[in-house]
């Protein structure tokens, strides 16, 4: 759907514009609705050129004579009785206002019409495509009314009749038809065409009325194709009843042709002139003088017709002025064609035979307009004299003019022409400068923000190391990254398993196993050896080399040292030496050194447990009478294979300060050792095993 606001202040000329508001003003004040109607909507429309408007009001068209002549516009025509009134504004505009009605045909070629709404206009009207009006009031401008769905028959490109008895009640209607069609280019809708022949058929234009009669002649003047439209009008055999003496071959086919040719030529230098006058005398060029005479008094518009015979008086004055000494500069002579009447400029430059009239004419259509490309756009715009300035338009007509003249020819003349038009240079863009900051403001802020930096660091310390570095390990399932010491707690979930246990010992064994520091072995460190807290771990070394290629050094991980959980009351028991010796000696480094690293996905990030001390205050450890005694017959043999364990175990890991461990990440990490076989014993019987990473407490009964 087009936006016809749009189309009101876009597609109309100036000068129609200036003739509708006009119009819109005057029925203002005379509070009268008003719309654009008929021909004009469907031209705005479908895109052809807007020849002729009209408007409908709401009250009777004679209170706005008045003041329309007033603002400059010629009464062509007045119908009291119909109200409607034909004016000639300014810019050679042509305006037809009528009141709405509503028509009735109780004889064929009679209306009798009662005054309605814009509504019922519409309905009586002739075809799908005149039936529409756009509202040209304050509250609804712009707004489109179609009742009968004209757009669609425009789009169609068809005529279809509003009423199925359109032809039999208004015979004009079958005129305008044949003329539409060729103006248009519009076909008949089906049921219209047959309804079309069928009233042709039966001789229905013998009740056409006279004051259509006259309309339809003077309306084959204003077409731009005439002589299509009268061919046509004495193919369908309409001009016998129009004007039997008017036909194609009294039409001189080759000056109409020209005249057209040239109107296009001033049209391009700005001259837009309306051709029915010029062209009624070449239509009608081989009429006789009384049949011209007869024709002329047989059209509708009288001010048409004094316009016709005084074409010939305008061009003459135009004439004299262009040969007067005041428009002999080229400045002079081309205000003047261009200020002038256009219909006389026309027709004076069509037919002039004077041979300084005729070069001023050549001058005008060739030889000036070729000055425009000397226009200084790019100094005009440099000087940012742009389009959007109010007065550019009359700045630009004024230098074109002084270049017709032979002046502004050097750019230092141009420059100096264009200086007093040129606006200020705009201001140029703020800068905001930061204001001095007073003494020792900053440093309180950047030590402010240090603080804050430590209290944040205290607060994540637990994932940290003893050198600030995150410690990152792996937990699972797997074998690999499992926690040393993994062995010992299979087998201990394996003795809580196989055997029943008080409650009292079950708490002394928890507290005993989170006594005892675990060396974890995470992805690129390695566990020290010689540690306080930390068991021997020959395998881990061994995995850390490939055959064939230089070992690479391991980081050394211990826990970091941490205030201790406060004790319970209640007496653990510790494991004994021999215990830690024994589990040491299970590893087999036979078997993990040739095993190659396996690549695993990268683990989650467990906080470092804080290690707790292997013995007791005394330096004596307290042993469980249970687990003992199971154990003793395992470690006795093995303990005297490693005298450097008992060592290390018997120590207390307060008296030695842990080393600092550097982890360093490497891309492959080695594979711990198997599990023991009381832990795979358990796997089997489908009997729970307790993680490494979570020791299992139990609560004691009360």
């Amino acid at each position: 759907m087009p936006d016809f606001v749009y189309l009101l202040e876009n597609r109309l000329s100036n000068h129609q514009q200036s003739a509708l508001r006009a119009v819109r003003e005057a029925a203002r004040q005379a509070q009268m609705p008003v719309f654009l109607v008929g021909d004009a909507v469907r031209d705005l429309v479908s895109g052809n050129s807007v020849r002729e408007l009209e408007v409908v009001v709401h009250g009777n068209t004679a209170d706005l004579r008045k003041t329309l002549v007033a603002q400059g516009a010629t009464a062509w025509w007045e119908n009291a009785s119909a109200r409607r009134l034909s004016l000639r504004f300014p810019g050679s505009v042509l305006l037809e206002i009528a009141s709405a009605r509503h028509a009735d045909y109780p004889k064929c070629g009679k209306p009798v019409y009662t005054w309605a709404s814009i509504h019922e206009d519409l309905r009586s009207r002739d075809f799908t495509v005149n039936a529409m009006a756009i509202s040209l009031n304050d509250g609804s401008y712009g707004l489109l009314m179609d009742p009968l769905n004209g757009i669609a028959d425009l789009e169609l490109r068809q005529l279809r009749l509003v009423s199925n008895y359109g032809f039999l009640e208004e015979p004009a209607r079958l005129v305008r038809a044949s003329r539409l069609r060729v103006r248009l280019g519009f076909q008949f809708e089906e049921r219209t065409q047959r309804r079309y022949d069928n009233a042709r058929e039966e001789s229905m234009i013998q009740y056409l009325s006279e004051e259509e009669r006259r309309r339809e002649l003077e309306q084959i003047l204003h077409e731009e194709e005439a002589l299509k439209v009268i061919a046509a009008h004495e193919a369908d055999g309409w001009m016998k009843a129009l004007f039997p003496a008017w036909t194609a071959a009294k039409v001189d086919v080759e000056k109409l042709q020209a005249l057209h040719d040239f109107s296009i030529q001033l049209a391009v230098q700005g001259v837009h002139a309306d051709l029915s006058t010029a062209q009624a005398h070449f239509l009608t060029a081989k009429l006789s003088a009384k049949d011209q005479a007869a024709l002329k008094d047989k059209l509708l518009r009288p001010g048409f017709v004094k316009a016709w015979e005084g074409l010939e008086a305008s061009a003459a004055q135009l004439a004299k002025a262009m040969t007067a000494k005041d428009n002999a500069r080229p400045s002079a002579c081309y205000n003047l064609l261009t200020s002038f009447a256009p219909e006389a400029v026309v027709w004076l430059g069509f037919t002039a035979k004077q041979a300084a009239i005729r070069e001023k004419f050549d001058a005008f259509l060739k030889t000036w307009p070729e000055h425009r490309q000397k226009l200084p756009v790019a100094m005009m715009a440099e000087m940012r004299i742009t389009p959007e300035l109010p007065e550019y338009g009359d700045l630009v007509r004024r230098i074109f003019l002084r270049l017709i003249d032979g002046e502004l020819q050097a750019d230092e003349e141009m420059r100096a022409f264009l200086e007093p038009h040129s606006p200020p240079a705009p201001a140029p863009p703020p800068s905001y400068k930061r204001s001095r900051a007073r003494r020792g403001a900053e440093p309180r802020v950047k030590a402010r923000v240090v603080e804050e930096d430590e209290d944040d660091s205290e607060e994540n310390v637990g994932d940290l190391d003893e050198d600030g570095v995150e410690l990152d390990f792996r937990i699972g399932d797997s074998d690999e990254g499992r926690i040393l010491g993994d062995e010992d707690d299979a087998e201990d979930d394996d003795v809580f398993a196989r055997d029943s246990v008080s409650a009292d010992e079950t708490e002394d064994m928890d507290d005993d196993e989170e006594d005892e520091p675990k060396a974890v072995v995470g992805r690129g460190n390695k566990a020290a050896k010689g540690k306080v807290g930390s068991k021997p771990v020959p395998a881990v070394a061994a995995r850390a080399e490939k055959p064939g290629t230089k070992s690479k050094k391991a980081t050394k991980v211990a826990a970091p040292a941490a205030k201790p959980a406060p004790r319970t009351p209640t007496t653990t028991a510790a494991k004994p030496a021999s215990k830690v010796e024994a589990k040491a000696e299970k590893a087999k480094p036979t078997k993990t050194a040739t095993a190659k690293p396996a690549v695993m996905a990268k683990p989650a990030k467990v906080k470092v447990s804080v290690a707790k001390s292997v013995a007791s205050k005394s330096g004596k450890p307290k042993t469980s009478p249970t687990k003992s005694a199971k154990n003793a017959p395992k470690t006795a043999p093995k303990a005297a294979a490693k005298p450097s364990a008992k060592k290390s175990a018997a120590k207390p890991a307060a008296k030695r300060p842990a080393a600092k461990a550097k982890p360093a990440r490497s891309a492959k990490t080695a594979k711990p050792a198997a599990r023991s076989a009381p832990v795979k014993k358990a796997v089997k019987a489908g009997k729970p095993v307790r993680s490494a990473t979570k020791p299992v407490t139990r609560k004691k009964k009360r």
